[in-house]
């Protein structure tokens, strides 16, 4: 790396560790009290920009008193649950601050389900009150009689079937709260429940405690190196720790702010990057191959930004994002919502997802073993103790679990949370988180993701859960077994959903594509179906998924009927060679 590379490197850990080492010298400073300070300080300043609102601080600072006083008023005790289903804006980051700053825990709904998988979020979170937005009320409207009958449901906005919760919450006064009307939470207390799938079974909620919101949104603004002329542009899912934490809530450490979006659009991007004048761009890398791919634009080179962060940027177009649109720098990091460690790539090494510097080498936390794909678990040696893997060699990332530096805070399923640990890896006795995540590491120490494990593959910039696409599939009737996968389509980031089958004769195609796109979010839905005579496992009874996804969607790699689902067309139609063909060159893009 060239010397001014690496000396921006070195600010950048520097300005991190300076915004994160006050942070445990008080228990009960939580972040809906920096909101408080900030306020203090930025007033009337813009804090937050959306379709419908430009909130200052000081307004922000209110909004979240607010919310907190309706939390108090409904006696909702420190660490019981209200879930939020709410579309990004700046309020919903107002009103999970206000939940928070009072000690409950909000539960971070994504806003892509319904059916089952909606029934399922809601019931292993056990909130107490859901508050839904009400261009989202009728998803929950629909499976409200397979919720305990104790959740009072809450309508934010328009009048629904559901209480008021904007009437209930405009009277109450903005102005700070007393010290006898609440009780301080502690860094340690749980703030929120987000939603991950991690590597096996269905979505489960990470406990994310105060201290680690804290650590997140100071160790962004160190690294980002944000000051008040920053603004930043988010139209990442406000229900993820990324679009929902860090890139709004470390800018705002910094006096900068956000521009938020609902959603990602590569037609409007650069002109509303210039319009707001962003001078930061919070991304995952399938939105860096949109951009790459679209044609070219007037403004893409003719804006504000100084830096990009995110993760995900492949390496085949690195190069030509940061060429063509003139990015000044590239941030690029790895991290779990609920993981031990993370890594930063400060030097800009096209494709890396990080290192860990020399002088944090100390308390690194992360080790890559040998993986077998077969068990699907790390490799023992005699001793019983995993086998790490020299540099070059691909095993999985493991996480060193301690109660400081590297705590796992878990899931609020106990069973998920020990699922995820391993043990006597090294030594008798330690304990490390499981990433699910296959992981190449070269001489200078810098990380490359190679692929995930498990059940879980990332499509459209989401984390899917091939079993819960499995089981929505073998509720269809005529589906008498069912495996779900992601495959691997050219020109495309992450893996698309793939469903091999076993079925009678009582099997109906559109039916079945009809009960898919019911049950299952947009992202999560199979394009590609095989249906097969058996699906043969393992010796432990597991699908051979290997030999599946080896097969992919390629008609020539098996003689078992091929479908690809059209949306044109709205039905499965054959994957013919012509088909296949048209996919994989591109002209047929998903």
């Amino acid at each position: 790396m060239n010397g001014g590379k690496g000396s921006s490197a070195s600010a950048a850990w520097r300005r991190a560790l300076e915004m994160t080492v006050q942070i445990d010298r008080d228990e009960f400073r939580t972040f809906p009290h920096v909101i408080d300070d900030l306020a203090g300080r930025f007033g009337e300043a813009v804090a937050l920009i959306d379709d419908h609102r430009t909130m200052t601080f000081r307004a922000l600072a209110e909004r979240v008193n607010q919310y907190a006083r309706w939390v108090l008023q409904q006696g909702i005790g420190p660490g019981e649950v209200v879930a939020l289903s709410m579309p990004n804006c700046a309020d919903y980051f107002a009103l999970w601050l206000g939940i928070t700053k009072v000690g409950a825990t909000a539960a971070l709904i994504n806003t892509n389900l319904t059916a089952a998988p909606l029934v399922h979020a809601i019931k292993i979170a056990a909130p107490k009150h859901l508050i839904v937005h009400a261009t989202l009320s009728q998803a929950v409207d629909e499976i409200s009689g397979q919720l305990p009958g104790d959740i009072v449901l809450w309508s934010y906005g328009a009048e629904t079937g559901f209480r008021s919760f904007t009437g209930a919450c405009d009277a109450l006064p903005g102005g700070p709260l007393q010290p006898g009307e609440y009780t301080k939470p502690k860094l340690g207390d749980r703030a929120l429940l987000i939603y991950t799938s991690g590597t096996t079974g269905l979505p489960k909620a990470a406990n994310v405690s105060h201290h680690r919101v804290m650590r997140w949104t100071h160790w962004f603004a160190g690294l980002m190196g944000i000051t008040p002329s920053d603004r930043m542009y988010n139209c990442l899912p406000m229900y993820h720790s990324i679009g929902g934490i860090v890139a709004v809530g470390a800018p705002l450490v910094g006096g900068g702010s956000v521009v938020i979006r609902p959603r990602f659009s590569s037609q409007r991007f650069w002109e509303e990057i210039r319009s707001w004048d962003c001078t930061i761009f919070q991304y995952i890398g399938e939105l860096c191959r949109y951009l790459v791919g679209t044609p070219a634009h007037p403004l893409e080179s003719i804006h504000k930004l100084r830096l990009c962060c995110g993760n995900g940027l492949r390496p085949d177009i690195w190069d030509s994002f940061k060429e063509r649109f003139r990015i000044p720098r590239i941030l690029e990091f790895y991290a779990a919502t609920e993981g031990t460690f993370s890594l930063y790539n400060c030097e800009e090494e096209p494709g890396s997802i990080g290192r860990i510097p020399s002088f944090l080498s100390h308390r690194s936390g992360v080790a890559l073993v040998r993986f077998d794909t077969d068990t699907g678990l790390p490799v023992r040696d005699a001793d019983g103790r995993c086998i790490p893997c020299p540099n070059g060699e691909v095993g999985e990332a493991l996480g060193e679990i301690t109660k400081t530096a590297h705590r796992f805070d878990g899931y609020a399923d106990r069973h998920a949370t020990e699922q995820k640990i391993i043990r006597n890896v090294f030594a008798y006795g330690d304990a490390w988180f499981r990433t699910g995540d296959l992981m190449r590491r070269d001489a200078r120490g810098f990380y490359y993701f190679v692929d995930r494990v498990g059940d879980t593959f990332r499509w459209k910039g989401e984390n899917v859960s091939s079993q819960e696409v499995a089981q929505a599939a073998s509720r269809h009737p005529g589906v008498v077994e069912a495996v779900a996968f992601g495959v691997t389509v050219p020109a495309c980031d992450g893996r698309a959903g793939m469903l091999a089958i076993v079925s009678d004769d009582s099997l109906c195609l559109q039916s079945l594509r009809e009960h898919l796109s019911g049950q299952l979010a947009s992202y999560a839905r199979p394009y590609f179906l095989r249906i097969c005579r058996t699906i043969d496992t393992t010796s432990t009874f597991r699908p051979r998924k290997a030999d599946l996804m080896r097969d992919g969607f390629d008609p020539g790699a098996t003689t078992d009927p091929l479908f690809f689902s059209d949306d044109r067309s709205d039905a499965f139609v054959i994957l013919d060679p012509v088909l296949h063909k048209r996919i994989v060159s591109g002209e047929m893009r998903l």
